[in-house]
């Protein structure tokens, strides 16, 4: 049965393994843009194009099993497609290959852990009839672990992108009332939060450059909220599109969006701190009652069941 178990463990650690060097990275996505808009020379493109060489051969592979590998989970509209687009690019996958890869992956991860349960219940000497229920089981599990993850890492970058935002609005408003325009304030912002905000800095560098390609203003801000996924990001961008619409003042507009999210923030710290005494409750109940319950009450038990022994021995 150990053989088999390890068998079993190397046959899913195969398969991750697989998926992670194949999944096309952040970074790499980026690359393009961010040389672009940085000014970076070839010393940066030797490296990627030496990355691109190394990882050619196995993403040919892979190329060939994603059409196979896909085909049971294809989406069945255009619709479905554009929206499993768009919480790749609000996770920071916006690679073309992305959408393959992550439909080729739920069919992968599902027959890596139903075989892995096979062979591990196989060993264990299991019933066909449970054998089937626990492989049918593990492989559906198996098959909404990428959508698990997908949402794990939409959250992670939402939360990043919603911390950022105040700071970076702050900036914003600093630059365009001291005489900057609204594109080159958001350059300017970018380049500053590159270090301390890198997520939503390269927002809003792909939207400046967007911009500079010829894309209207409105609609590159419209394609950084959507990428984003944050609510607080679609209110300031709607807030900007109808203050330029009415020919309004972008600056005080800024401000005032910049102290409502700044009220938010406090607001949301204020509500956690809340909630820390309700989440503090359960390991005060499972391990500092119990320890104290034991400390106080300990020593008079002992001396309660001492007196007794002592007091039936009298009576004897």
């Amino acid at each position: 049965m150990s053989h088999m178990f390890l068998l079993g463990i190397l046959v899913l650690i195969s398969v991750a393994l697989v998926i992670y060097s194949l999944w096309p990275k952040r970074n790499e996505q980026e690359d393009t843009l961010k040389r672009r808009m940085l000014g970076k020379g070839s010393g940066h493109e030797q490296p990627v194009a030496g990355q691109k060489r190394k990882s050619s051969a196995a993403r040919g592979m892979l190329d060939k099993v994603a059409p196979l590998a896909m085909k049971p989970v294809m989406p069945r509209s255009d619709e479905e497609m554009s929206a499993l687009k768009e919480k790749l690019a609000q996770a920071g996958f916006r690679h073309e290959s992305a959408s393959r890869y992550f439909l080729a992956s739920k069919t992968i991860t599902a027959v890596g852990v139903g075989v892995l349960v096979l062979i591990v219940a196989g060993g264990a000497g299991y019933e066909a009839h449970k054998l089937f229920g626990l492989t049918a089981t593990a492989a559906g599990l198996g098959f909404l672990l990428p959508n698990a993850w997908l949402m794990l890492g939409r959250m992670q970058r939402a939360e990043k992108i919603r911390e950022g935002l105040p700071d970076s609005l702050d900036l914003l408003v600093v630059s365009v009332e001291s005489g900057l325009g609204l594109d080159a304030g958001l350059s300017r912002v970018s380049e500053e939060m590159r270090t301390v905000h890198p997520v939503l800095s390269e927002e809003m560098q792909i939207a400046t450059l967007e911009n500079q390609m010829g894309v209207p203003r409105s609609e590159a801000l419209e394609h950084m909220a959507a990428r984003s996924g944050v609510e607080e990001m679609r209110a300031l961008v709607a807030v900007i599109i109808q203050a330029e619409k009415f020919g309004t003042s972008v600056a005080k507009t800024l401000r005032t969006q910049a102290d409502t999210l700044r009220a938010k923030r406090r607001l949301k710290a204020e509500e956690r701190a809340q909630k820390t005494t309700v989440k503090l409750m359960l390991p005060l109940i499972l391990f500092i009652f119990p320890s104290i319950f034991v400390v106080l009450v300990g020593p008079a038990v002992l001396q309660l069941v001492k007196t007794m022994g002592s007091g039936g021995a009298l009576g004897d």
